[in-house]
């Protein structure tokens, strides 16, 4: 923790900070009074802000330079394009002309869409969590020229804001010995956080014990009636989830078993599902998963596809398999560019108002609704709304179709018509409506989750469509973010471009694996260790065996990711990819760096599991058999097929259909037969010629 001297001398002078929620308005000027430098860039959250009175900068040395150059403090104010409380505070305060003025006067002012620069996010929130023990965006930070932190906030009214910043220049101006100290010892606490040396690493492995206690230690914070974990707000986190399927079926777990079921159900049935266009909203602003945060990312839904294609393998619920193919008809409708790659999100706000694209008010109820209305009120559980003054509600559901046609005793058929037709009138009126502000960026890793998602659900239905789709936004994404032996993060038209970050490399190498465990595409497996080569060259950290965020050390401090967020963790992913392709390129090199990792991360996993969950799911994969499926033969295709359309945690399923010189297919192939191959640490059984007969001998 920072030092008590340090504290007395900032938080005094400082309000206290609010929270933050997410989301930015469709706010078109028709006339402009001020234009900035943000003219120039093309991040919809940026190019909002570019008629403010304020005079941002982008993110730039430049910026920097002139802020030494002039003795100023620069303010970054950090966020993205569907962030909710960026835009009331671009337009309560950066669009007024007395805060501009003294911005203005006093700072170097610089706009950052934490999309383009998360490595930029990702220190600052570092700096505002150790300041004030929270985060959130807006995300506003007070620098010192040299880029360290002075002052730390999420959202202001304007008056606090103002407020704000007239002590910390006062402050400045007035100590600024006293202030170097402080934005110096927040600076070397942030590099502490982030030293991740050998010494931290422990030796032997992870027992199996310490995985059901770290589950055990977890369940306190269970929701065991709605799902989800404890709280008044809740957000999916898919990489929780599936960490948890896995665990369950390797253990028998009945009981978690359940409570993933009761979680899914929730999340799909509820109001944190679009339940008239598809797809899946950010979170959930209560603990029953009714009411939501209405933006939609990319992120989110590709995430959960995947999570509900492994629950249909599991559970068999129509509902999920119908949440796949909603969901992914969403996508391809609303966030797929001409190209055939996905952009990043759909705002929440409709001309300043959060949710007013996707809620009815009761007069347009009764205006679209005239058959049933009471089923249809009992269907969407209209009645069970409190109302405000704005008279909107929101669909939800408390049951599966299924049970709600046998409660209120009519043919699932009946219903289906009804359905159909309430939410035919409904998505009438929704498209009168101005269509939310899309965040047009391509983001390389979250495509690169898309990808997965896309696999997933072809091996979860067999929709052969859906791999075509994955296959050709690979193509397509490869083709725009692989650039002189590099990545690029993202991308659009006329776009400046930063090279990619390490969740970029993982991410697209992890789908590059998954496209070869599914088609036998050598293409894949090849582009899988390219970026992983590339990552541990260019991420490297000394004496250390995980790797930092930014491959260049342009910031205050590097950065070492190593939780989970809503996103798995960059770190974890590359672990995993480097056990994948050990146990198919037969590189003892890579598994020990994947054992290094996890080993480095033992005790965090122990304090904090929940923090953890895609560390675990290789955990799992070292501590419990893991078996390589090596098919051989011009069959191998289908039979991969079939293996992978059942749940079978710890396990790697590939093929080839020709004589191949990978490792795990050397010396398997024999003409005109198909063999299967079940091998745990390159010990392999006696090969078996049907699905069947491989399925007996993956036991756990």
């Amino acid at each position: 923790m920072i030092h008590n001297k340090v504290g007395v001398l900032i938080f005094v002078l400082l309000i206290i900070l609010f929270t933050t929620g997410c989301k930015n308005s469709n706010n078109n000027e028709q006339t402009y009074a001020h234009t900035n430098a943000l003219i120039n860039e093309t991040s919809p959250y940026l190019l909002k802000h570019a008629h403010n009175p304020v005079d941002w900068q982008p993110w730039s040395e430049t910026a920097f330079e002139e802020a030494k150059t002039q003795n100023k403090l620069v303010l970054i104010s950090i966020g993205y394009s569907s962030c909710h409380w960026c835009t009331v505070m671009e337009e309560e305060s950066f669009s007024n002309d007395t805060v501009a003025k003294l911005m203005n006067a006093n700072f170097i002012n610089i706009k950052v869409d934490r999309e383009e620069r998360p490595d930029v996010d990702q220190v600052y929130m570092t700096a505002l969590q150790l300041m004030t023990g929270s985060g959130g965006w807006p995300l506003n930070m007070i620098l010192l020229p040299n880029g360290e932190p002075l002052y730390g906030g999420t959202y202001h009214t304007k008056e606090e804001w103002l407020h704000t910043l007239k002590n910390i220049d006062s402050l400045y101006n007035d100590n600024p010995e006293r202030a170097l100290e402080y934005a110096g010892e927040v600076t070397n606490r942030i590099k502490e956080l982030n030293n991740y040396s050998t010494t931290h690493e422990t030796s032997g492995v992870v027992l199996r014990d310490s995985i059901k206690k770290q589950v055990l230690d977890w369940q306190e914070n269970w929701d065991f009636k709605y799902g989800g974990n404890t709280g008044s707000q809740k957000f999916m986190l898919p990489p929780s989830l599936n960490f948890l399927m896995d665990f369950a079926i390797l253990n028998n777990d009945q009981k978690t078993l359940n409570y993933l079921e009761t979680t899914l159900d929730n999340i799909a049935l509820r109001g944190v599902y679009d339940h008239l266009d598809g797809g899946f909203f950010r979170y959930s602003t209560d603990k029953r998963w009714q009411i939501p945060h209405y933006e939609k990312m990319l992120y989110d839904n590709a995430q959960l596809v995947s999570l509900y294609a492994k629950a249909y393998k599991i559970y068999k619920k129509p509902v999920y398999k119908s949440r796949i193919v909603e969901t992914i008809t969403f996508l391809n409708r609303d966030m797929k560019n001409a190209a055939g790659v996905y952009q990043a999100a759909l705002d929440a706000d409709l001309d300043g108002e959060e949710g007013a694209y996707y809620t009815f008010s009761g007069e347009e109820l009764s205006e679209a609704i005239k058959t049933e209305r009471t089923l249809f009120d009992s269907y969407y559980n209209i009645k069970d709304q409190k109302q405000g003054a704005n008279d909107e509600y929101h669909l939800f559901k408390n049951q599966t179709d299924s049970l709600f046609a046998l409660v209120n005793q009519i043919s699932s058929d009946k219903l289906e018509d009804l359905k159909k037709n309430w939410n035919k009138n409904l998505q009438e009126l929704r498209v009168k409506r101005p269509f939310p502000v899309r965040d047009d960026k391509i983001i390389v890793s979250w495509n690169a989750l898309t990808i997965e998602a896309l696999g997933d659900a072809f091996v979860a239905t067999g929709n052969q469509t859906y791999l075509n789709q994955a296959e050709a936004t690979y193509a397509e994404l490869w083709k725009n973010s692989w650039k002189n032996q590099s990545l690029i993060h993202s991308y659009k038209p006329n776009s400046k471009t930063v090279q990619g970050f390490l969740d970029d490399y993982a991410f697209l190498a992890s789908a590059s694996l998954k496209l070869y465990s599914i088609t036998g595409t050598e293409k894949y497996l090849n582009n899988a260790k390219q970026l992983t080569t590339k990552t541990i060259t260019d991420f490297k950290v000394e004496d250390s065996p995980l790797f930092k965020y930014n491959s260049q050390d342009n910031l205050i401090s590097p950065i070492i990711t190593t939780n989970d967020g809503v996103m798995p963790s960059a770190n974890a992913v590359l672990a995993k990819n480097l056990f994948l392709i050990s146990n198919i390129t037969y590189e003892d090199n890579l598994m020990h760096k994947a054992k290094a990792m996890i080993l480095s991360m033992s005790s965090n996993i122990a304090t904090s599991p929940s923090s953890f969950a895609q560390w675990q799911e290789l955990q799992l994969n070292l501590t419990y058999p893991f078996y390589d499926v090596a098919i051989a033969g011009s069959s191998g295709g289908q039979i991969a097929k079939d293996l992978q359309g059942f749940n079978l945690p710890n396990t790697l399923i590939l093929f080839t259909n020709k004589e191949s010189s990978i490792p795990v297919f050397e010396g398997r192939w024999i003409a005109d037969k198909t063999y299967i191959y079940i091998c745990e640490q390159r010990s392999c059984k006696f090969p078996v010629q049907t699905a069947s007969e491989a399925l007996k001998l993956i036991t756990y």
